[in-house]
Formats: C-alpha cells, sequence, structure tokens
C-alpha cells in the first residue's frame, strides 16, 4: 500500500518522459500537475484567510464580551463561523501537503537512480520494466539533460569538477532568488492586509531561501522540480494578487478594514496594555487584590496598657476601683490574727 504512493506519480512521470523523452521537461510536467491540483486548495484557503479577517471586528467584541467565560466564548465563535460559512484550519490545509509531496518526490527520484545489487548501473524502481523511462536508466550511471546530470548532488559536483559543479550551485542560487520573488509578493499583499508581525514578515520571506540553500544537499532532479514549481507558483501568486487584493472593493481591501477596526476595539478596551493571555490574566489578579484591599476593613493598632495600671474596660466592667498590693496587706494581717 505505500509503495502505491510511490507507483502513481512514478509512472505519470514514465508516460511524461515517453512524449517529451527527457528529464528535466518530464519533472517539470509534475510539478505542473501538482501545482494545478492544489491551486484550488490554495485559492479557498486564502479566502478562507480573508474572510476570517473580515470577521475580526465581531470576534473581537466576543472577546470583550465573554471575557471572563472561556466556554461560553468558545460556543459563539463557532457560532459565528458557522454563520459566515467560515472554516478556521481551510488556510492550514495546503501548508499540511507540502510535507507529503516532498516525501514522495523525494522517494520517486532518488528510486528512479538506485543502484543495482552490484554497483554498476542504475535499477529504477517504481516504475515499469516496460516503461522508456525505465530502459533508458537502467544499467546507466548518469541521468543527463540540457547538460546537467539529474542523479548528482550540487554540493558533490563541486568537489569533483568545480567548473561544472558552479552550473549546479548556480541553479540552486536561481531557486533562491525564485523564493525571494515570490515571497515579495506574499509580502506585498500583507502589506494591504497586515495580519503577522513584520518580523514574521521578514521570518516568511528569507525561510525559504533557506531552505533553498539546503537543496544543494539534495538531488539535482529534485532541485529541478522545486525550481518548476517555484516558477508555477509565482504565476499562482500574481492571479492570487489581482483576484482577491486589486481594487478597493476587493476582498483584501475589505479585510485590511476589518482589521484596523478591529485594532480601534482592542485599544478602547484597554487591550493595547494587555499583550497577551498571560498578561492579562495578571493584570486581572491584580485589579482583584486592589479591589479587595480597598474592601477590607481598616484596624488600629493594639496599644498595650502600662503596667499596674488599670485599663478603662476593667473600671467600667467592674464597678469599684481596682485593688491595689498595698490595700491587701492588712486583710492578710486580720486572718492571721483569726
Amino acid at each position: 500500500m505505500i509503495a502505491g504512493l510511490f507507483e502513481y506519480p512514478a509512472a505519470l512521470l514514465a508516460w511524461f518522459y515517453a512524449i517529451t523523452h527527457n528529464y528535466i521537461l518530464a519533472i517539470s510536467l509534475i510539478a505542473l500537475v501538482v501545482m494545478l491540483v492544489t491551486a484550488p486548495l490554495v485559492l479557498k484557503s486564502t479566502k478562507g484567510m480573508l474572510e476570517m479577517q473580515k470577521l475580526q471586528p465581531e470576534m473581537k467584541k466576543l472577546q470583550n464580551q465573554y471575557r471572563g467565560d472561556r466556554q461560553k466564548l468558545n460556543e459563539e465563535m463557532m457560532k459565528l463561523y458557522q454563520e459566515h460559512k467560515v472554516n478556521p484550519m481551510a488556510s492550514c490545509f495546503p501548508l499540511l501537503l507540502q510535507m507529503p509531496v516532498f516525501i514522495i518526490m523525494f522517494r520517486v527520484l532518488h528510486g528512479l537512480t538506485t543502484m543495482n545489487d552490484a554497483g554498476t548501473g542504475f535499477a529504477p524502481q517504481y516504475v515499469s520494466k516496460t516503461s522508456e523511462l525505465y530502459l533508458s536508466l537502467e544499467g546507466k550511471t548518469e541521468m543527463m539533460a540540457w547538460g546537467l546530470d539529474l542523479s548528482k548532488r550540487p554540493y558533490s559536483m563541486m568537489s569533483e569538477s568545480f567548473t561544472q559543479g558552479l552550473l549546479y550551485v548556480g541553479l540552486v542560487l536561481l531557486l533562491g532568488g525564485l523564493y525571494f520573488v515570490q515571497q515579495r509578493m506574499v509580502a506585498s499583499r500583507a502589506a494591504v492586509s497586515p495580519t503577522v508581525s513584520p518580523t514574521q514578515q521578514k521570518l516568511m520571506q528569507y525561510l525559504p531561501v533557506v531552505f533553498a540553500v539546503f537543496m544543494g544537499f539534495y538531488l539535482t532532479g529534485l532541485v529541478i522540480y522545486y525550481f518548476a514549481q517555484a516558477v508555477f507558483r509565482i504565476g499562482l501568486n500574481w492571479y492570487i494578487t489581482h483576484r482577491f487584493y486589486k481594487g478597493e472593493e476587493s476582498l483584501g481591501r475589505q479585510a485590511q478594514a476589518a482589521g484596523d477596526r478591529a485594532r480601534e476595539l482592542h485599544k478602547e478596551s484597554g487591550g493595547a496594555k494587555s499583550g497577551g493571555f498571560f498578561a492579562q490574566a495578571k493584570q486581572q489578579a491584580e485589579q482583584k487584590a486592589s479591589a479587595q484591599a480597598k474592601n477590607a476593613p481598616t484596624t488600629s493598632k493594639r496599644v498595650t496598657p502600662p503596667k499596674n495600671k488599670p485599663t478603662p474596660t476593667a473600671s467600667k466592667t467592674s464597678g469599684r476601683p481596682p485593688s491595689t498590693g498595698k490595700a491587701a496587706r492588712p486583710d492578710a494581717n486580720n486572718s492571721k490574727k483569726k
């Protein structure tokens, strides 16, 4: 069953190779198919994210109204989502697909260049032994296309031949440039409808570039796959920008206005001073302690009366003057006489 996850993409790759007779074109067409399959999910998640941002003022009002009742707040938030038909988890789904796709393509491309038991040539896995792709690689030690050996890693090519290695390293640098352009497009949309902090925007902008650097340690065939995918993704981002963010009445502009309104409500409710859940809890505890201190009864300090002096309460309760040590001596003498 697990092998089937790799056999179907490998069969599609073999079919594209039978049409193009070029490894790079076949891998690029696989990347195009993956983009066409995931593009509707990306568009739906983008729309859902913007619709969530439009609900920010209502969400902020509910947070202020049910600040002390977490269960009631969650119930009202779910009602709000159902009323507007918004799924808060929809924007996460395309991100979750990236790792399985990476694993599948990694295994398929590595399977094509798996060495046989004798170590004399390739014994491709996951593809039919009668396919043109299998026959073109069986027993070979290279996977050549457009002057590139897709079975090699860029970093290893630098050690074998510095001149040839520069071509492979240049491919990785171009991939990093494409990732940078792609993230700049995403950052420009964030400026229209800001939802993350500037620090997070910078992190999101440069993190894919770091990922491109790590691609220098993978097969060049996998670098080609992500290179083609980055080109197609730039086109998809251009379409998203013009569909959701162009014009004052666009969904992106409406989300921006809703975000501004939510921030105003946050400041009006005193949330600007809070700075998070734990800070709010601390602030509420301090306010409660202050209120208890104000309502507590005031008590005076106890004053100890001087020695051998009657206290006012003792004089009033007894109704007679207190006895002293001198007055007690005659009584003692009389008792002795008796």
